[in-house]
């Protein structure tokens, strides 16, 4: 589950503090909150299923997993990820049923706050609050961000983009190590979130290699020259909108 010290919650206070200063008394109560409410997920399982209610929202604690839209024929569009201290859309408990389902990359620990104990919660508390508020803001972003990938980047923009945002996504948490991070996502995967196929994602990842800008071994992502892909990728991370960290 990473770094998680002695709080259930510790990746997510990390998460949300790109956005808030998170109080010591406010880390306790959210982790008071999710306490005794997690759960587990194998790759492949669905913890959300489009249709369902939405009377919940979800925290990754550790994992990976992915927004997804799908086809009647089962083609599928990764939309985002959700990371390890991220939330599962933290305002979808105001809408009456999801739109999108949520399905675990690898194996996922989460955990699961009813839209009564949530808004209690965030009413006792603004600046919590605010953060979350934040967070939705900040994926409302990363969806814009990734259109534009879909629509106007090529192939080896893309992906390199996607990796660049993964690198600073993982960062605030405490999941690099130097220059490297975790990537246990397949090649299949990379292609339903970068609309590429399968071996177009391929060779653009080899492209990269050659350049010198990856290295990508054991499920593990080594980026030695940062600003070197992030030139390639077009990427600044101002759409992130991590402004406590500013």
């Amino acid at each position: 589950m990473g770094r998680t010290g002695d709080r259930t919650a510790d990746v997510v206070i990390r998460r949300l503090s790109v956005f808030r200063k998170i109080s010591p008394q406010t880390a306790a109560a959210l982790d008071d909150a999710i306490r005794g409410r997690i759960t587990t997920a194998v790759a492949g399982q669905e913890l959300v299923t489009e249709g369902d209610p939405a009377d919940r929202l979800r925290m990754i604690l550790s994992g990976w997993a992915a927004r997804y839209k799908s086809l009647e024929d089962g083609r599928r569009q990764i939309v985002n990820l959700v990371l390890p201290g991220e939330t599962c859309d933290a305002q979808i408990y105001l809408l009456k049923h999801m739109d999108h389902s949520i399905s675990a990359l690898t194996p996922v620990v989460y955990a699961e706050i009813e839209r009564e104990r949530f808004e209690a919660l965030i009413a006792a508390d603004r600046v919590l609050a605010e953060a979350f508020w934040c967070e939705t803001l900040s994926d409302a972003a990363i969806q814009r961000e990734w259109t534009l990938n879909l629509g106007r980047r090529d192939a080896y923009e893309r992906v390199a983009h996607l990796l660049c945002e993964v690198v600073e996504r993982l960062r605030p948490v405490g999941l690099l190590d130097g220059d490297s991070c975790a990537f246990p996502i397949t090649q299949t995967d990379l292609a339903d979130a970068t609309g590429l196929s399968v071996v177009h994602v391929n060779r653009t990842l080899q492209e990269l290699r050659s350049a010198g800008l990856i290295v990508l071994r054991e499920r593990t992502l080594t980026v030695h020259d940062l600003k070197a892909l992030k030139d390639a990728a077009l990427f600044t991370p101002d759409y992130l909108h991590y402004q406590a960290l500013s």
